[in-house]
């Protein structure tokens, strides 16, 4: 396992972040996995040498941080794992079970300690840009956790670049602990981020970690699977022509090396320049396997041209947006694909 400085700080993480979306409970979405089948792969995981973990208080209304916690305290020894996790999305129907108020920040923070039974986290995370709060209540509070050493350090997920710049002003202005780490989705299918986000967080010293480097799922050619049949966001998402256009890509480039679709996708992304992480959320411990060997697979020009001439610059792809995408269009194959 490959192990970078997250940014210009001097927290070392592992190339892979084990993504827990898919543990916890199934009573909050069908396919999530319970303690018992998550504990095998993470501890897979771990055996290969991962060291960064990814959690949220959201994922399955917190019972995904009291799973990972029981599992983590099992198999790990608490000063060799970075474990982050963020706060934001609603924890139940009350006023300010969400965002980014001082009073929910902080409310998150505990019960984030409760559940997992650790004393801090090594990265409290945004897990959007909260438009409702002012950004100096919330930069406060997170840099008061970390005087607090609740947290060790602080990232943020999802927002525009504007945003992030507004949030490292702030913080620049106030003499406060600004985030070491951007958590952004990039795949083959949605590369918006490469055109500002992704330099910015580069010449600001802010590590980025990318999540869905699978598009959902949709990457994998398994378009029968439970996720990709019950979660409405894969379709709204990459559901145009151009996206599945990209995966035949994929597969094409897959059967020529005679490996998965998976594991070119994920290659794809561990292997871009601006990327320190990435995250995986594997069902199986075969196919964390998978994104262990998209580390070793460097692409030819021929593939990567494959891989990349479907793409074309589309609109904006978060929750905000879903539904509400623009019809792409292809280029034409060429050199060994294109017969």
């Amino acid at each position: 396992m490959e192990y970078v400085r997250l940014g210009q700080s001097g927290l070392k993480v592992s190339k892979l972040c084990l993504g827990t979306m898919n543990m916890g409970t199934p009573d909050w979405k069908p396919w999530i996995f319970d303690e018992k089948q998550s504990e095998p792969i993470v501890r897979h995981a771990l055996d290969a040498g991962v060291n960064f973990i990814d959690l949220a208080d959201f994922y399955s209304t917190g019972v995904n941080e009291e799973v990972l916690g029981r599992i983590l305290k099992r198999n790990a020894r608490r000063e060799e794992i970075v474990v982050t996790t963020k706060v934001g999305y609603d924890m139940g129907s009350y006023p300010n079970a969400g965002g980014h108020s001082r009073k929910h920040v902080m409310d998150g923070i505990d019960g984030s300690l409760k559940r997992l039974g650790m004393e801090y986290v090594d990265i409290f995370m945004l897990h959007y840009f909260d438009i409702n709060t002012p950004i100096e209540e919330t930069m406060g509070a997170l840099n008061d956790i970390v005087r607090s050493g609740k947290a060790r350090y602080i990232g943020v997920s999802t927002m525009t670049t504007w945003q992030l710049a507004k949030i490292l002003q702030v913080c620049e202005r106030n003499g406060w602990d600004k985030p070491i780490n951007m958590q952004l989705q990039l795949n083959l299918a949605y590369r918006e981020e490469e055109r500002e986000m992704i330099p910015y967080c580069q010449d600001q010293g802010i590590g980025v970690s990318v999540f869905s480097p699978l598009a959902r799922g949709l990457l994998t050619g398994d378009a029968k699977s439970t996720r990709n049949q019950t979660d409405f966001f894969t379709e709204q998402m990459y559901g145009d022509e151009a996206s599945h256009r990209i995966a035949e890509s994929a597969q094409r480039v897959a059967a020529r090396r005679g490996v998965s679709a998976a594991q070119i996708a994920q290659s794809w992304v561990v292997n871009h320049s601006g990327i320190s992480s990435m995250l995986v959320g594997a069902d199986t411990p075969a196919q964390f396997d998978s994104a262990l060997a998209a580390l070793e697979t460097k692409l030819d020009a021929d593939e990567i041209y494959e891989l990349e001439r479907n793409y074309t610059p589309c609109d904006v792809i978060n929750d905000y947006t879903a539904g509400k995408r623009i019809a792409r269009f292809a280029r034409p194959a060429k050199g060994f694909f294109a017969g």
